[in-house]
């Protein structure tokens, strides 16, 4: 299984890790550390020495409760410091996380590889669209609600049957559009209970009957302070772990903020298979 990321066909029969690399002052783990370019740099070249397939670079906080940014903002913090990481790193795959079609237009514009958008193009009519015309892969992540409530009594009839139908009738707009590579994201913890979030890992490996790549997002999510009763900063070694449960389930991406844990697991459990 292979996808297109502006030319350069990226493997992942061995699964591939996206840096996570928020630009905002407020996202739960890492806010405010790489706002400045010089920062944000620095960081850039810790994720791609460890092993980063791509750089995930956002400019909008999504954890829950998050203030609502305005688009001229969201570019205002993206923009810059993509050109310079592009500047200084030529050959890296920049990912966007974003939800707003005209911030997917200015970065795919100014050369990202990827677009991974939280609402699966529901928060903008115009995301697919504008994606498909780029030929880029683009991540349709599952959420129940928006970023600033979505976390306010999450409830579903039949979680696993509701996503899979919301999957399939994604991937039939995605191709619509034009996107051929659509990688697809459960979403842990956007819309989803405890529970529902180790449900959702315990049967991971189901989302394979889409014929698509599939990503997990886990790192230092509450699932695993919660349990474990620390915090998000004490958070690595539970990461660790589910990233290796996930692995096991299938997944071909995993989207981090600690690149040489997440590449270890990949490469261990290579070895053992």
């Amino acid at each position: 299984m292979t996808i297109n990321c502006n030319g350069r066909l990226v493997d992942l029969a061995s699964p591939k890790i996206l840096g996570i690399l928020n630009l905002t002052p407020d996202s739960f783990f890492d806010g405010g550390h790489f706002q400045e370019t010089s920062n944000a740099i620095k960081q850039c070249e810790k994720l791609l020495n460890e092993g980063a397939d791509f750089i995930d670079l956002g400019a909008y906080s999504s954890r829950p409760g998050a203030k609502e940014v305005t688009e001229e903002e969201e570019l205002n913090r993206l923009i810059p410091v993509l050109e310079a990481l592009k500047k200084a790193f030529p050959t890296a795959l920049f990912s966007i996380d974003t939800f707003r079609a005209k911030v997917a237009q200015e970065s795919l514009d100014r050369g990202a590889a990827m677009i991974n958008d939280i609402s699966a193009g529901n928060l903008d009519a115009q995301m697919l669209s504008t994606v498909g015309q780029y030929s880029v892969p683009y991540i349709a992540m599952h959420m129940q609600g928006k970023p600033k409530t979505m976390q306010d009594n999450p409830t579903y009839t039949d979680l696993f049957s509701e996503m899979m139908h919301f999957f399939s009738a994604k991937l039939l707009d995605c191709r619509a559009a034009g996107i051929d590579d659509v990688i697809l994201d459960p979403g842990f913890g956007f819309g989803k209970t405890m529970e529902h979030n180790f449900s959702l890992l315990k049967q991971f490996d189901r989302f394979q009957a889409f014929n698509c790549p599939v990503l997990a997002g886990i790192s230092r999510k509450s699932m695993i302070y919660k349990t474990l009763g620390t915090d998000a900063t004490d958070a690595l070694n539970g990461s660790t772990v589910l990233h290796t449960v996930a692995l096991l389930k299938k997944a071909q991406l995993l989207r981090v903020h600690d690149v040489k844990e997440a590449k270890e697991c990949v490469s261990l459990l290579e070895q053992l298979q």
